[in-house]
């Protein structure tokens, strides 16, 4: 598929949509993410982070999360078991630009 097909407001939009599901979904721990699918809300805040060049990693993680991120992981992140790193690991090894 070419890029061309998708509009910039229909990424936006889908984009939008899908930060708010991520800021919903608390029950969904980053490691999960990771593990299943190589990224998680801070990749994608630092993905904002490096495509804006204006915005520090806490600041575009604070309008991934809803919230400091801090205060996000004190909330919501538990402590990831054993089996979860190695998920994640093995997961995060398939992507091409290693993020």
């Amino acid at each position: 598929m070419s890029d061309n097909i998708l509009t910039d407001a229909v990424a936006a939009t889908a984009f939008r949509r899908l930060v708010a599901h991520l800021q919903h979904r608390k029950d969904v721990q980053n490691i999960d993410l990771m593990g299943a699918a190589g990224f998680c809300r801070n990749c994608l805040a630092d993905w904002i982070a490096e495509a804006d060049g204006t915005l520090g990693k806490d600041q575009a993680r604070e309008i991934i999360h809803g919230m400091p991120f801090a205060e996000w992981k004190a909330r919501y992140q538990d402590e990831a078991t054993p089996e979860q790193i190695a998920r994640m690991q093995e997961s995060v090894a398939k992507n091409a630009d290693g993020h």
